[in-house]
């Protein structure tokens, strides 16, 4: 069996080849890897440290089109038996690949979600206070919304790991562009009635000072997205 890890990544001189390095690090055991950097347009160094990465299937984009646009080439580029979402940032630990991959490897599933709010319980008072406290409501916020609209129970659909039966994800092509993606994708993967299943995963929160580049306005495009596609025909 064969995983392909796609990582969109723009403007992450700083951490990507860190993130290439732990990713490469990971023993799936007799799991082959596949690992495709899609530069999604950086304006950055990103694209200098890429070539210089061995080991890794690298695909430039020549303008910058959103994390969306440079998950579908990835996707449309991968060979693997799975397909694996992870952020060029160090907010994920590739440890979990494990635990997100292990109910396909089993059979059990055809698409596993990664959630943090199992094991990551965000405080907002005393010293160790997150200081995210607005984007923690506008997950659950989309949460909520997402689990009412399709009748669901999970916990997290907004964190990065997510793997999927390859052959699942190549037959629900995708239009959006943006961070919505991920939202577009599993909506219409659940009003297929597909299997799936959420496991825990760790997660390290970074600041907009270290690059993190999610805002509430996509926060509003991906309400839009969870609603539009639990209507418009598929």
């Amino acid at each position: 069996m064969k995983l392909s890890i796609v990582i969109p990544a723009y403007n992450e001189e700083a951490t990507i080849e860190a993130i290439v390095r732990r990713v490469q690090a990971v023993d799936l055991g007799p799991i082959e890897k596949e690992i495709i950097v899609v530069n999604d347009g950086s304006r950055d160094g990103t694209e200098q440290v890429l070539k210089g990465l061995p080991g890794i299937r690298h695909i430039s984009h020549e303008r910058n089109a959103g994390k969306g646009a440079a998950l579908t080439t990835g996707f449309q580029s991968a060979t693997g038996d799975i397909v694996i979402i992870q952020d060029a940032d160090l907010e994920y630990d590739p440890g979990d690949y494990h635990a997100v991959i292990r109910p396909i490897v089993e059979g059990r599933s055809d698409v596993v979600m990664g959630s943090r709010f199992i094991l990551y319980k965000p405080k907002f008072f005393g010293q160790r206070r997150s200081p995210y406290i607005s984007h923690y409501i506008g997950n659950m916020l989309i949460t909520s919304i997402t689990n009412l609209l399709y009748r669901q129970r999970f916990t997290d659909y907004e964190g990065c790991y997510k793997a999927f039966r390859r052959t699942v994800a190549a037959a629900t092509p995708v239009r959006a562009k943006g961070f919505e993606f991920d939202n577009e994708l599993i909506c219409k993967l659940m009003r297929k009635g597909t299997r799936i299943v959420e496991v825990p995963i760790h997660y390290t929160p970074r600041s907009y000072e270290s690059g993190k580049k999610i805002t509430w306005r996509h926060g509003v495009i991906m309400l839009w997205t969870i609603a539009k596609w639990r209507v418009l025909p598929i």
